[in-house]
């Protein structure tokens, strides 16, 4: 194990380079990712060391290229598919909930099905409504899939390589705006560290923070402001969204006595409500103020580049609400 520093680009392009050089049954298809290396550059390189016969540009069909993917992982391969925009699972949802994440089920489980679909999300870069879904939500109630959420180039990097390792599918969410965050990356040979749940970032005595992709950045920031003002925040990546294991968030709510989620998907139907009802069910006797969530309004995400940085929860925000959380204030 070696370290490096990457952008969050240059991770997920090593991760995916390292299993092709690993496993010759590793196959990448998605569209554009070939000659172009995908829309945002993040097979760029692989077809030419690696040949179109692994590295396979694909029609403009989600359908057909994850159907073909699933058909693939059942006859011996370990195919990763990009979507080029986490909004286009709903293209090919059928594909994934009902024949991926079912059919070692309905197998008996005698079968195997390694298959990574990674996924490209995110509000922030002015992409409207259609273009910057995470697509956390949509997963949450599909047994049989791994949900994985990259938050910096070391997670990328990773959480990519355990999923192409991984015996049964993995969705790997990976977020527009992290693209060209530089990070020291642990770099692996030979087997790779299994990935578990939640990740502590920062210790701290009066809060607990959570969240997903790009918004870990922004706890992290608004707990060093918090700092500054006196108040001790514990941060949490929560990196697997599903199965979703909750001990360590448990753990640091029976510390800090109050729990904040940040996600950036709507209220209804987010894991934030999901891992809430969990510490309320195993911790309540440790809350000493309600849990809190803060998320995007409930209506599309906007183009305009002034609605969409209002719509998203910011450092400011999460500041405020954290400090009344800790004050008595609540909301």
């Amino acid at each position: 194990m070696s370290g490096a520093a990457m952008t969050y680009r240059e991770a997920i392009i090593a991760a995916q380079r390292q299993e092709l050089l690993a496993d010759r049954h590793v196959v990448l298809l998605g569209e554009d990712i070939g000659a172009a290396g995908g829309s945002f550059k993040l097979t760029e390189g692989l077809q030419a060391e690696f040949g179109t016969s692994r590295v396979r540009d694909t029609p403009i069909s989600e359908q057909a290229f994850v159907g073909a993917a699933m058909g693939m992982a059942l006859t011996g391969y370990r195919p990763i598919v990009e979507l080029m925009f986490a909004d286009f699972m709903g293209v090919c949802f059928d594909q994934i909930v009902n024949g991926i994440a079912k059919h070692r089920f309905m197998q008996g489980g005698t079968l195997e099905l390694p298959l990574v679909i990674r996924a490209v999300g995110g509000a922030g870069a002015r992409f409207g409504a259609q273009h910057s879904q995470t697509g956390e939500s949509w997963l949450l109630s599909a047994p049989g899939l791994r949900v994985f959420a990259a938050a910096a180039p070391n997670e990328a990097y990773h959480l990519i390589r355990a999923a192409v390792r991984d015996p049964n599918p993995v969705v790997v969410l990976e977020h527009k705006l992290l693209f060209t965050r530089r990070g020291p990356v642990q770099l692996f040979n030979g087997a790779v560290p299994p990935v578990d749940g939640p990740k502590q970032l920062r210790a701290g005595t009066d809060i607990t923070i959570v969240a997903s992709l790009a918004m870990v950045e922004r706890i992290q920031s608004a707990a060093q402001e918090l700092q500054a003002t006196g108040i001790s925040a514990e941060v949490f990546d929560m990196r697997v969204i599903r199965p979703m294991r909750a001990t360590a968030i448990i753990d640091s709510v029976t510390r800090t006595n109050r729990l904040l989620v940040v996600e950036e998907n709507h209220s209804l139907g987010g894991w934030g409500g999901d891992l809430i009802a969990t510490v309320v069910a195993e911790a309540f006797d440790h809350l000493d103020a309600p849990p809190e969530r803060l998320t995007l309004p409930d209506w599309p995400m906007p183009y305009s580049p002034r609605l969409e940085d209002a719509a998203l929860p910011s450092v400011a925000a999460i500041v405020a609400r954290a400090r009344a959380m800790v004050e008595g204030r609540g909301r």
